[in-house]
């Protein structure tokens, strides 16, 4: 598959204002300053199709962009953003559980993490959240390009053995760089793949 249009429908602030029909959607979400914007950008094609900001967590809504006419990528909120009051971690935690948990149309969500950066709990327990709501997820790999061919590998081997302790099925994972414009291909190979997949099934 190849994206070929992609545009920018809304942002919504809970569930009920989420856009009708039936397109199947795939989600990004991530701690703050991961590179989400900046892989949507990347992804599509299009510089400033999602904002990239200086200011770390300043998705602070549900944003819908329409892909080829046929599906949805969803910006989701960042998670565990110390720097809001506890009010905001609250209504932004909210916001996510009740996307991910309700939202009729999520086929799949996407896990942005630093490859840079040791496993964090707070990493490890989203994931356990995500599975609690009983969604499939995958982990994309961020900001490879700061780290040597082995220093990366080495760090998702990290990540396996630490998941590996209370996983029986490791998550699908990606690997990207937004400068390099290297890693796009494989995801959105995997969500064209989802995408037969589901028709063939109707």
């Amino acid at each position: 598959m190849e994206i070929k249009r992609a545009k920018f429908i809304c942002s919504s602030s809970k569930t009920s204002q989420l856009p009708e029909g039936d397109k199947l959607e795939f989600a990004l979400i991530g701690r703050s300053n991961v590179g989400k914007s900046s892989l949507i950008n990347t992804l599509c094609s299009i510089k400033q199709l999602a904002k990239v900001s200086s200011t770390p967590g300043k998705t602070r809504l549900i944003n819908h962009f329409l892909i080829n006419e046929e599906w949805y990528l969803v910006d989701l909120p960042g998670y565990g953003y110390a720097r809001t009051s506890k009010t905001n971690r609250k209504e932004f935690a909210s916001i996510i559980t009740d996307y991910i948990k309700n939202s009729e149309n999520l086929h799949y969500l996407f896990v942005l993490i630093d490859i840079r950066h040791e496993p964090q709990k707070i990493d490890m327990e989203f994931f356990k959240h995500v599975s609690t709501l009983g969604r499939p997820f995958g982990i994309i790999f961020t900001k490879s390009d700061k780290l040597t061919d082995n220093k990366a590998a080495s760090s998702i081997a990290r990540y396996k053995r630490i998941m590996k302790l209370e996983w029986d099925q490791l998550p699908d994972m990606f690997v990207t760089s937004s400068l390099n414009r290297t890693g796009q291909e494989p995801i959105v190979k995997f969500i064209g793949e989802c995408i037969k997949l589901t028709k063939k099934e109707k």
